[in-house]
């Protein structure tokens, strides 16, 4: 215990930023959002060392403790709860074209068939199954297995 109040004694500003630097490590680790506050409030600690050196321990880890505590009610009563969007996926081309209208490029035969959508050829299938001539106007209404689209007709 001797070496690590020795350590601090002659680097706080080194002790501070591995306090910091552990906090964020472990908030990248498990994608929480709440370790980034101690991490912010332990590196403010630690530029607080280099401009004021010779603060005792016991005033730094109040500041600590402080600044931690104002940092994590803020960004709870002001950040968004819910990061996830409602909805499907934007990045995830198919579901993007749910809803979206087009053509039948070929006959609907036993509801399996082809589709024009935004200019792209899919292969779809009808819900609810039967038969499409081609040019039949079809809505997207879902996504079937793998890169198929569900289509009723429009």
């Amino acid at each position: 215990m001797d070496g690590l109040s020795d350590l601090y004694a002659s680097h706080p500003f080194w002790v501070w930023a591995a306090v910091g630097a552990i906090f964020l490590a472990i908030e990248v680790a498990t994608g929480t959002g709440w370790l980034l506050w101690p991490a912010a409030s332990a590196a403010v600690v630690a530029l607080l060392s280099l401009v004021a050196p010779g603060l005792p321990l016991p005033v730094e880890l109040a500041i600590f403790a402080g600044l931690t505590i104002a940092s994590s009610l803020t960004a709870r009563r002001y950040l968004p709860r819910d990061l996830h969007g409602h909805g499907p996926d934007i990045n995830d081309p198919l579901h993007r074209l749910v809803g979206r209208r087009g053509i039948a490029t070929a006959a609907f035969i036993d509801g399996r068939g082809r589709a024009d959508i935004d200019g792209k050829d899919w292969a779809a299938e009808l819900d609810g199954g039967g038969a499409l001539d081609r040019g039949a106007r079809v809505e997207v209404v879902g996504v079937a297995d793998g890169a198929r689209l569900r289509v009723r007709a429009a």
